[in-house]
């Protein structure tokens, strides 16, 4: 059978997270107590008690890759499974890299310190901001944008999570000021998110550019294929990984577009360190997707694949 692994990004994390998997496999337990060496960061402090670096970017993104690992460790200690594509959400695809053999997995947790902290720097400048909207179709929402950003707004399409819900990001003030404009066609609602950056959009350029000379030095030359958030097509090598990624930061995640490229020629999808991912792939595709947030979720996993 074929199994497409999944890795979900930032707005995944949550105190606790990972505890299971520390606590009762060695794999995971190596993998966090290494990384806390490795980068000089309590990992124990800053997944498992109450903390406030954990919803800071540059601490996020590192917790939340280094929970999804520590999920694929646990697994990956009781059974063999290969996945057949790897792909993550935003963030996620690093992590969806790391266990295809693009990076090592202590550099792209270092790496993903430096990414969140390029983003939150690109934004500390400017009030940026993210919205989810729920209820448009995407051509509807893509020209509202268009509209938007030819009267002088910095309004863009971010993610396209599942037929309905999108993200855009751009200035705060903007998005605002455009909320009438989406509820006005259509939409059942929308809602500023929690953030302090603005992914995946123009506003990042020059996080853009700090990244691309980070992935330079780690980067291996071949790895297993992944699927590209910018395309929602497989690459396997170091040339199109440091285009590719360098582009993901200003431009749209195409998630739904991705599961459903590859969506004919797979059984089943597993989802590493959350239930993210299950919940929008219930809304794009009928195959099963399984979510590996603790250590009982194996059981469940382990009777598909054996």
């Amino acid at each position: 059978m074929n199994s497409v692994f999944i890795f979900p990004g930032q707005g995944s994390q949550s105190v606790g997270m990972g505890f299971s998997f520390y606590k009762n496999s060695s794999k995971a337990k190596e993998l966090l107590d290494h990384a806390s060496e490795y980068c000089k960061v309590d990992f124990k402090q800053l997944l498992f008690n109450n903390n406030e670096n954990l919803n800071k970017s540059e601490f996020t993104q590192m917790a939340i890759v280094l929970n999804s690992l520590m999920a694929y460790e646990a697994l990956r200690e009781q059974v063999n499974i290969e996945a057949k594509y790897s792909l993550g959400h935003s963030l996620g695809e690093f992590s969806a890299l790391a266990i295809q053999g693009a990076f090592d997995f202590l550099d792209v947790i270092t790496l993903v310190n430096k990414r969140g902290r390029f983003m939150q720097e690109d934004c500390s400048i400017i009030e940026a901001g993210m919205m989810v909207i729920l209820g448009l179709d995407d051509e509807i929402v893509k020209e509202l944008c268009q509209k938007a950003f030819a009267n002088g707004k910095s309004v863009y399409v971010a993610n396209y999570n599942c037929d309905g819900q999108i993200v855009v990001a751009g200035l705060k003030p903007d998005l605002i000021a455009c909320e009438n404009d989406f509820k006005n066609a259509g939409a059942k609602r929308t809602m500023l998110l929690n953030m302090s950056v603005a992914s995946h959009c123009p506003l990042l350029k020059n996080a853009s550019m700090k990244l691309s000379k980070e992935l330079k030095k780690i980067l291996k030359d071949n790895f297993k294929n992944v699927i590209s958030n910018v395309n929602a097509k497989a690459y396997n090598d170091k040339n199109q990984a440091l285009t590719l990624l360098s582009d993901q930061l200003t431009k749209p995640v195409l998630y739904k577009q991705s599961i459903k490229a590859i969506d004919n020629d797979v059984d089943f999808y597993i989802e590493f360190g959350a239930s993210v991912l299950k919940g929008l792939n219930k809304k794009i595709t009928q195959k099963e997707t399984y979510a590996l947030s603790k250590m009982e979720d194996i059981d469940e996993i382990l009777k598909v694949i054996k």
